[in-house]
Protein backbone atom coordinates (compact mmCIF):
# COMPACT_ATOMS: atom_id res chain seq x y z
CA UNK A 1 0.00 0.00 0.00
CA UNK A 2 1.31 3.49 -0.75
CA UNK A 3 0.34 6.22 1.48
CA UNK A 4 -0.18 9.48 0.23
CA UNK A 5 -0.27 13.02 1.29
CA UNK A 6 -2.24 15.37 -1.01
CA UNK A 7 -0.94 19.11 -1.12
CA UNK A 8 -4.02 21.29 -2.30
CA UNK A 9 -6.51 18.46 -0.67
CA UNK A 10 -9.20 20.93 -0.82
CA UNK A 11 -9.01 22.37 -4.14
CA UNK A 12 -10.52 20.68 -7.24
CA UNK A 13 -7.50 18.78 -8.56
CA UNK A 14 -7.14 17.48 -5.01
CA UNK A 15 -10.60 16.20 -4.28
CA UNK A 16 -10.19 14.44 -7.75
CA UNK A 17 -7.38 12.59 -6.66
CA UNK A 18 -8.66 12.24 -2.81
CA UNK A 19 -11.98 10.32 -4.86
CA UNK A 20 -9.92 8.33 -7.19
CA UNK A 21 -7.49 7.01 -4.39
CA UNK A 22 -10.68 5.48 -3.15
CA UNK A 23 -11.31 3.64 -6.06
CA UNK A 24 -7.75 1.76 -5.82
CA UNK A 25 -6.67 -1.19 -4.11
CA UNK A 26 -2.76 0.13 -4.25
CA UNK A 27 -3.31 3.63 -2.64
CA UNK A 28 -4.46 5.41 0.87
CA UNK A 29 -4.75 9.01 1.96
CA UNK A 30 -2.74 9.43 4.99
CA UNK A 31 -3.35 13.50 4.91
CA UNK A 32 -3.77 15.82 3.68
CA UNK A 33 -1.68 19.68 3.05
CA UNK A 34 -4.16 22.81 2.59
CA UNK A 35 -4.66 26.26 3.76
CA UNK A 36 -8.03 25.52 4.57
CA UNK A 37 -8.18 22.46 7.05
CA UNK A 38 -11.90 22.15 6.18
CA UNK A 39 -11.83 18.72 4.94
CA UNK A 40 -15.22 16.45 3.49
CA UNK A 41 -12.55 13.15 3.33
CA UNK A 42 -12.25 10.46 6.12
CA UNK A 43 -8.57 11.72 6.01
CA UNK A 44 -7.12 14.88 7.98
CA UNK A 45 -5.93 17.70 6.87
CA UNK A 46 -3.32 19.99 7.76
CA UNK A 47 -3.02 23.91 7.39
CA UNK A 48 0.52 23.44 9.11
CA UNK A 49 3.14 21.06 7.96
CA UNK A 50 5.01 21.08 11.17
CA UNK A 51 1.85 19.71 12.58
CA UNK A 52 1.56 16.16 10.06
CA UNK A 53 2.30 13.56 12.23
CA UNK A 54 1.48 10.48 8.98
CA UNK A 55 4.50 10.49 7.06
CA UNK A 56 3.69 9.27 3.45
CA UNK A 57 5.40 7.24 1.45
CA UNK A 58 4.67 10.11 -1.38
CA UNK A 59 3.33 13.82 -1.74
CA UNK A 60 0.87 14.59 -4.63
CA UNK A 61 0.77 18.04 -5.38
CA UNK A 62 -1.66 20.13 -7.27
CA UNK A 63 -1.73 23.74 -5.16
CA UNK A 64 -0.16 27.04 -5.87
CA UNK A 65 3.54 27.81 -6.24
CA UNK A 66 3.90 29.66 -3.01
CA UNK A 67 2.56 26.09 -1.65
CA UNK A 68 4.55 24.08 -3.83
CA UNK A 69 7.61 25.70 -2.39
CA UNK A 70 6.17 24.87 1.06
CA UNK A 71 5.48 21.38 0.74
CA UNK A 72 8.91 21.00 -1.22
CA UNK A 73 11.03 21.66 1.90
CA UNK A 74 8.89 19.70 3.87
CA UNK A 75 9.66 16.59 1.55
CA UNK A 76 13.20 16.83 1.37
CA UNK A 77 13.72 17.37 4.97
CA UNK A 78 11.53 14.01 5.52
CA UNK A 79 13.09 12.19 2.64
CA UNK A 80 9.82 12.09 0.64
CA UNK A 81 9.24 11.37 -3.03
CA UNK A 82 6.99 14.35 -4.74
CA UNK A 83 4.80 14.34 -7.57
CA UNK A 84 4.27 18.05 -8.69
CA UNK A 85 1.84 18.73 -10.75
CA UNK A 86 1.20 22.53 -9.73
CA UNK A 87 1.44 25.15 -12.57
CA UNK A 88 2.40 28.66 -12.94
CA UNK A 89 6.01 27.77 -12.41
CA UNK A 90 8.60 30.31 -11.90
CA UNK A 91 12.46 29.67 -13.46
CA UNK A 92 13.38 30.18 -9.76
CA UNK A 93 10.54 28.15 -8.36
CA UNK A 94 12.01 25.20 -10.74
CA UNK A 95 15.67 25.44 -10.14
CA UNK A 96 14.83 24.98 -6.07
CA UNK A 97 12.67 22.08 -7.54
CA UNK A 98 15.85 20.72 -9.97
CA UNK A 99 17.93 21.53 -6.76
CA UNK A 100 16.02 19.64 -4.27
CA UNK A 101 15.87 16.63 -6.64
CA UNK A 102 19.34 16.31 -5.72
CA UNK A 103 18.11 14.64 -2.39
CA UNK A 104 15.30 13.21 -3.31
CA UNK A 105 12.96 11.57 -6.01
CA UNK A 106 10.94 14.38 -7.78
CA UNK A 107 8.08 13.59 -10.85
CA UNK A 108 7.51 17.45 -12.34
CA UNK A 109 5.04 17.99 -15.48
CA UNK A 110 2.64 20.96 -16.23
CA UNK A 111 0.21 18.61 -17.66
CA UNK A 112 -0.22 15.12 -16.14
CA UNK A 113 -2.37 13.64 -18.83
CA UNK A 114 -0.16 11.06 -21.55
CA UNK A 115 -1.66 12.38 -24.34
CA UNK A 116 -0.18 15.95 -23.66
CA UNK A 117 3.07 14.10 -23.68
CA UNK A 118 2.55 12.48 -27.03
CA UNK A 119 1.51 16.07 -27.63
CA UNK A 120 4.70 17.59 -27.19
CA UNK A 121 6.53 14.59 -28.96
CA UNK A 122 4.24 15.77 -32.35
CA UNK A 123 5.45 19.65 -32.26
CA UNK A 124 8.63 18.87 -31.61
CA UNK A 125 8.95 16.43 -34.72
CA UNK A 126 6.30 19.10 -36.80
CA UNK A 127 7.88 22.53 -35.91
CA UNK A 128 11.57 21.47 -37.95
CA UNK A 129 9.37 20.27 -40.91
CA UNK A 130 6.89 23.25 -40.99
CA UNK A 131 9.85 25.78 -39.98
CA UNK A 132 8.52 28.37 -42.18
CA UNK A 133 4.88 29.12 -40.69
CA UNK A 134 3.76 31.13 -38.62
CA UNK A 135 3.16 29.51 -35.32
CA UNK A 136 0.46 30.43 -32.47
CA UNK A 137 -0.75 28.27 -29.59
CA UNK A 138 -4.40 28.67 -27.83
CA UNK A 139 -5.15 27.46 -24.99
CA UNK A 140 -8.57 27.60 -23.35
CA UNK A 141 -9.55 26.77 -19.76
CA UNK A 142 -12.30 27.51 -16.95
CA UNK A 143 -12.63 30.97 -15.40
CA UNK A 144 -11.00 29.69 -12.09
CA UNK A 145 -7.70 29.27 -13.09
CA UNK A 146 -5.06 31.89 -11.99
CA UNK A 147 -1.93 31.46 -14.10
CA UNK A 148 -1.47 32.79 -17.61
CA UNK A 149 -0.56 30.96 -19.98
CA UNK A 150 -1.28 27.57 -19.18
CA UNK A 151 2.07 25.80 -17.98
CA UNK A 152 0.99 23.32 -20.97
CA UNK A 153 0.67 25.97 -23.51
CA UNK A 154 4.00 26.95 -22.09
CA UNK A 155 5.37 23.78 -22.08
CA UNK A 156 4.64 22.64 -26.03
CA UNK A 157 6.60 26.40 -27.03
CA UNK A 158 9.20 25.54 -25.33
CA UNK A 159 9.03 22.10 -26.87
CA UNK A 160 8.98 23.92 -30.10
CA UNK A 161 11.53 26.63 -29.55
CA UNK A 162 13.78 23.97 -28.54
CA UNK A 163 13.24 21.27 -31.84
CA UNK A 164 14.03 25.05 -33.95
CA UNK A 165 17.37 25.61 -31.97
CA UNK A 166 16.46 27.78 -29.89
CA UNK A 167 15.85 30.51 -32.71
CA UNK A 168 12.16 31.66 -31.74
CA UNK A 169 10.45 33.65 -28.94
CA UNK A 170 6.93 33.75 -27.11
CA UNK A 171 4.94 36.70 -27.81
CA UNK A 172 2.33 37.15 -25.12
CA UNK A 173 1.19 40.50 -25.73
CA UNK A 174 0.03 42.02 -28.89
CA UNK A 175 -1.99 44.87 -27.91
CA UNK A 176 0.69 47.57 -26.97
CA UNK A 177 2.81 46.66 -30.34
CA UNK A 178 1.87 49.01 -33.45
CA UNK A 179 4.34 45.71 -36.05
CA UNK A 180 3.86 43.64 -38.07
CA UNK A 181 3.93 39.63 -37.16
CA UNK A 182 7.89 38.89 -35.97
CA UNK A 183 8.37 35.46 -37.99
CA UNK A 184 10.19 33.68 -35.51
CA UNK A 185 7.63 34.34 -32.69
CA UNK A 186 5.26 31.74 -31.40
CA UNK A 187 2.27 33.54 -30.84
CA UNK A 188 0.31 32.70 -27.03
CA UNK A 189 -3.37 33.10 -26.86
CA UNK A 190 -5.55 32.33 -23.55
CA UNK A 191 -9.18 32.10 -23.09
CA UNK A 192 -11.00 31.88 -20.10
CA UNK A 193 -14.46 30.91 -19.12
CA UNK A 194 -16.88 28.94 -17.94
CA UNK A 195 -15.81 25.19 -16.77
CA UNK A 196 -13.57 24.34 -19.49
CA UNK A 197 -10.97 21.13 -17.85
CA UNK A 198 -8.32 22.26 -20.67
CA UNK A 199 -7.91 22.64 -24.24
CA UNK A 200 -4.74 23.23 -26.10
CA UNK A 201 -4.31 23.69 -29.96
CA UNK A 202 -1.03 24.22 -32.05
CA UNK A 203 -1.65 25.92 -35.51
CA UNK A 204 1.29 26.33 -38.31
CA UNK A 205 0.03 28.91 -40.52
CA UNK A 206 1.48 28.61 -43.96
CA UNK A 207 0.34 30.82 -46.99
CA UNK A 208 -1.76 28.30 -48.19
CA UNK A 209 -2.53 26.32 -45.97
CA UNK A 210 -2.62 25.32 -42.27
CA UNK A 211 -1.88 22.78 -40.15
CA UNK A 212 -3.70 22.00 -37.08
CA UNK A 213 -2.76 20.01 -33.60
CA UNK A 214 -5.42 20.05 -30.67
CA UNK A 215 -5.69 18.16 -27.27
CA UNK A 216 -8.79 18.60 -24.96
CA UNK A 217 -9.63 17.12 -21.97
CA UNK A 218 -12.64 16.46 -20.86
CA UNK A 219 -12.56 15.49 -17.40
CA UNK A 220 -9.93 16.52 -14.53
CA UNK A 221 -9.63 12.28 -13.76
CA UNK A 222 -7.01 12.48 -16.65
CA UNK A 223 -4.62 14.15 -14.69
CA UNK A 224 -5.62 12.37 -11.67
CA UNK A 225 -4.63 9.50 -13.09
CA UNK A 226 -1.43 10.52 -14.52
CA UNK A 227 -0.84 11.45 -11.22
CA UNK A 228 -1.01 8.43 -9.16
CA UNK A 229 0.72 6.62 -12.73
CA UNK A 230 3.77 9.26 -11.60
CA UNK A 231 3.64 8.30 -8.23
CA UNK A 232 3.96 4.30 -8.58
CA UNK A 233 7.19 5.27 -10.62
CA UNK A 234 8.40 7.69 -8.35
CA UNK A 235 8.13 4.85 -5.03
CA UNK A 236 11.55 3.42 -5.16
CA UNK A 237 13.29 5.70 -7.31
CA UNK A 238 16.35 7.17 -6.58
CA UNK A 239 17.25 10.93 -5.99
CA UNK A 240 16.66 12.91 -9.61
CA UNK A 241 14.32 14.62 -11.24
CA UNK A 242 11.54 12.91 -13.51
CA UNK A 243 8.86 13.60 -16.29
CA UNK A 244 7.03 11.98 -18.11
CA UNK A 245 9.10 11.07 -20.76
CA UNK A 246 10.84 9.04 -18.51
CA UNK A 247 7.53 7.19 -17.30
CA UNK A 248 7.00 6.53 -21.20
CA UNK A 249 10.15 5.20 -22.22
Amino acid sequence: MINVLISGANGRMGQVVGELIGQTDDFKVSCGFDKDDSNAFSFPVYSNLSDIKELPDVIIDFSIPVATMKVLDFAVSNKIPMVIATTGLTDENLKMIKDASLKIPIFQSANMSFDISIMKKLVMWLAPLLKDTDIEIIETHHNRKIDSPSGTAQMLADAINESLGNTHHCEYNRHDKLEKRDKNEIGMSSIRGGNIVGEHTVKFFGEFETFEIKHTSYSRNVFAEGALKAARFLVGQKPGFYSMEDMSN
